[in-house]
């Protein structure tokens, strides 16, 4: 390590957004400290090309916490991320109550606290998609499944606090990421972008399918969401980490909604493919809580002073396929 590096704890270190972070903190010198569960699948490789000083078991957090060195940050990415989990004592266990345990710790320890909020907070959108962190406007928001209610339940918590000047962390920020994909997202199963998902189809030249449209406003595969390439993401926490002045509730998008038409399209020509998209039903279970449009107000993440360029939906496609899935190891 240099005598400017630091000691930082990243949780969820080993999954898709948490091992682009260790990735980029561990290449720059810091001695990065993992909570996670590597489980048994192929995890382990999220982390294998970087240097990783120790490994947490979630289980023994707080009590690794008691007996800690000092830190100099939390990245808070650890929780349950599936869309489709039902269990709510098994979502509180995971997403708000190591949230709130990291907050007060790392407000009794003045350490900088940067967490996963979601975009998931912001429910069918029809309050649209600005990151005001008021109690007000968090109170307008209905979240439309268990884990975004997880993600809105810590930010409500987070106003109330700021609301009656209570003690929070000499800086804390929490990250509303919308639709993220990059490297190292290949454990998620089905929760893996369709990026991921589709490019074996799409390298074999077979027709990648997607969800026909049931709503008059927009064409099949017309549906549009804020697709942001990890390494953006990682950029702006890095930034984070480098401007502890800055604090609050912020999106993490680019602020420019595209199809799912877009995306496939990008993907057949990163893989110097022929197009051949098929459009299939939306599936009934969950026809009536489909987003059609998601798009990142990012005012404030500018205005509070973030001046780095994102990746177009076509170029972050080009470089993920190109420079990962396209490759016999794909990993970071």
């Amino acid at each position: 390590m240099t005598s400017s590096s630091r000691r930082i704890l990243v949780t969820g270190g080993a999954g898709f957004i948490g091992s682009n972070i260790v990735a980029a903190l561990s290449d720059r010198g810091d001695e990065v400290i993992v909570c996670d569960w590597l489980e048994t699948e192929d995890k382990w490789k999220n982390l294998a090309k970087h240097v990783v000083t120790d490994f947490v078991d979630p289980d023994d957090l707080e009590a690794w916490l008691k007996k800690s060195d000092k830190l100099d940050a939390v990245i808070h990415m650890g929780a349950i991320s599936a869309t489709t989990e039902t269990d709510g004592d098994l979502i509180l266990k995971r997403n708000f109550r190591p949230t709130r345990l990291l907050w007060d710790w790392c407000t009794a320890h003045k350490i900088s606290f940067i967490y996963a909020s979601s975009a998931a907070t912001y429910g069918d959108g029809n309050c649209g998609f600005d990151d005001d962190q008021s109690s007000d406007a968090l109170a307008n928001l209905q979240p439309l499944n268990l884990y975004g209610y997880s993600k809105h339940a810590f930010d409500k918590f987070v106003a109330q606090v700021e609301a009656k000047s209570g003690p929070t962390p000499p800086q804390w920020a929490g990250l509303k990421f919308f639709n993220v994909y990059g490297p190292n997202e290949y454990h998620k199963g089905n929760m893996k972008s369709v990026i991921a998902q589709a490019y074996p189809k799409v390298a074999k030249g077979e027709p990648v399918t997607l969800f026909k449209s049931h709503h008059p406003d927009y064409e099949d595969g017309g549906q549009l969401r804020d697709f942001v390439y990890v390494k953006d993401c990682v950029k702006v926490i890095l930034w984070l980490l480098e401007t502890p002045s800055v604090s609050g509730l912020f999106n993490l998008g680019t602020g420019s909604a595209r199809s799912f038409k877009d995306l496939a399209l990008a993907t057949y020509k990163a893989a110097g493919k022929d197009p051949n998209i098929q459009y299939i039903d939306t599936p009934v279970s969950i026809r009536d809580k489909y987003q059609y449009f998601t798009e990142a107000n990012m005012q404030k993440l500018r205005a509070a002073g973030y001046g780095g360029n994102f990746y177009s939906l076509e170029d972050g496609i080009a470089d993920y396929v190109q420079s990962y899935l396209a490759k016999e190891d794909p990993y970071l």
